[in-house]
This record gives structure tokens, sequence and C-alpha cells, in this order.
């Protein structure tokens, strides 16, 4: 007589079960992370981490999420560099939309813009994601701004940065776009792409996508006038804060605005900004 099955191992090929992620392996990962990306991974993470991982070990024909860490940890193996940045990839969370937390906006038309009239207004987004948040940005300042304007949008994620370079979107993601915005600046799919939108050429020419780790930023990147750095410090312990605030205030010119989350706070973080309304910070004054 053969073997007894059970019944999920007569339902469920090989290939659909999931390698289990040990608690030992968890903690490596998210050392890892933190290490890599200044991420701290909360303990109900775990389910997570082993779903998101798992395609990964299986296309690597991998047995074990150690086996994992020691490829993604490794500076011998050649595969390593870009195993990790797939990790990361795959690990960090990229929730956004278009004219999210849009009193900021309403801010930067009221407050920021007329103390650059006529000026070149240079703009950093500085967790982009898949660019919502910059072609909202470049949305306004298209619209408003008596001057040259330039938006730069970085990303640790490199996926998604390429994402942002094309500017399309499904439909429903333009339910937040004022009208005025979205009849001038977007353009309807047709066809078989009746269900996506196109941001304008017009805008995507004026912003520019990188991929940045905001821990170790390149001191290339510039200098900029406007910063929004919003939503992203939820991620991150305080010290990991202030090493990315102290970066990211290097790459401020002086009068420059620091926009962060609402529900974010720079207290215990920084004194070198000034805090003018809750969740917008100033770097000295513009002569």
């Amino acid at each position: 007589m053969g073997v007894k099955r059970n019944m999920a191992e007569s339902l469920w090929p090989e290939s659909f079960q999931q390698i289990p992620l040990h608690e030992a392996e968890f903690q490596l990962i998210c050392q890892w992370l933190y290490q890599a990306a200044g991420i701290r991974l909360a303990p109900n993470k775990k389910a997570l981490v082993a779903s998101r991982l798992n395609g990964r070990l299986r296309e690597l024909e991998f047995t074990s999420f150690r086996r994992y860490y020691e490829l993604i940890s490794s500076n011998q193996d050649a595969q390593a560099p870009s195993e990790r940045q797939r990790a990361i990839d795959v690990l960090t969370t990229n929730e956004t939309f278009f004219f999210r937390e849009d009193s900021h906006f309403s801010f930067i038309r009221e407050n920021v813009l007329p103390l650059f009239r006529g000026q070149h207004l240079k703009c950093w987004s500085a967790a982009s994601s898949t660019g919502e948040e910059a072609y909202t940005l470049a949305m306004v300042l298209a619209s408003h701004h008596q001057g040259s304007w330039q938006i730069i949008g970085t990303d640790i994620n490199a996926e998604v940065i390429e994402k942002a370079k094309k500017g399309v979107y499904p439909m429903q993601r333009a339910e937040n776009i004022p009208k005025p915005y979205l009849h001038q600046y977007c353009l309807k799919g047709t066809g078989e792409k009746s269900l996506q939108f196109k941001v304008s050429r017009e805008l995507r020419s004026q912003v520019e996508f990188r991929h940045a780790n905001l821990q170790q930023l390149p001191e290339r990147l510039g200098s900029f006038d406007l910063v929004l750095l919003r939503n992203v410090m939820i991620y991150f312990d305080q010290s990991s804060k202030q090493r990315v605030v102290s970066n990211i205030i290097r790459h401020m010119n002086v009068g420059g605005f620091l926009l962060i989350g609402h529900a974010e706070s720079l207290t215990g973080v920084t004194d070198q900004v000034s805090l003018l309304q809750p969740s917008v910070y100033r770097l000295g004054r513009k002569s």
C-alpha cells in the first residue's frame, strides 16, 4: 500500500506551500532591513514579511529564509546587491495618492509661492513612491507659480521609481484630483487603456525621479527651497528619524520649507528648523 496523504497535501501542490518564517529568521531580516534602510519592522509584521518574500524564495529555489538572509547580507556573492534592492522593493510600503493631505498644497499656494514669485523654485518629494505626491505638486506649481520650477522625487524602492517615471495610473486614482487639474494635466487612455490615465508630458518633463536612500543621500542631489517628507518617519525609530532629517536639512536652502505628515512631529528630532504650524517647518529666513 502507498503512503496515505492528508487532505491538505492532496489538494495543494508543493508549489503552493508557504515556506515557514521562523522567529529567529524574522529577527535577522528585521535587523538587516533596519541597517539597510532605517526601517523598523514591528513584531506583527512577521506574516507580511513571510508572504511578500515567499515568492522570491521559490524563484531562487531556496528552502529557508535563513538562506535568503545569507544572500542579502553577503558581501561576496555577486547576486547580493541586486537581491538586496529586490528585498527592499518588496518589503517597503508605498501607500500614496493624489492630493493627499490637501491642506499642505493650500499652504504652498498661499504662503510659499508668493515668497518665490518670479524666481526658480526647487522642490523635493523625498519619499515619492509611485509619484502621486510629486505630480500633485507639479499641478499646483504649473497653475500658480509665477516663475520657473523643478521637482525631484526620490524613493528607496527602485520599482516604484520606474512606475513614477511613466506617470500612468488606474482611473480610480484620479478621484482626488480637482477637475480643472485633471482636464488640463492628465490624459485619459483609450481602447485597452481606457481604465488608465497618464500625466501630461508638460508636467513629466519638469519632474525627475531618482533612486535614493534617505539614510545615505548623495551630495550631488542639490539644494531645495521646498521639501515634502510626509508620512515616512512613522517607519523609523528616533535615531533613524534624526539621521534622515539631518540629511534632509543639509540639502535645504536657508528660508526653505519642510513639510511632514500631519500625524508626525519633529519634536526631539531636530532644532535646526522652526515650527510655523503643525507639520510645517522652515529653515531660517529667506533674505
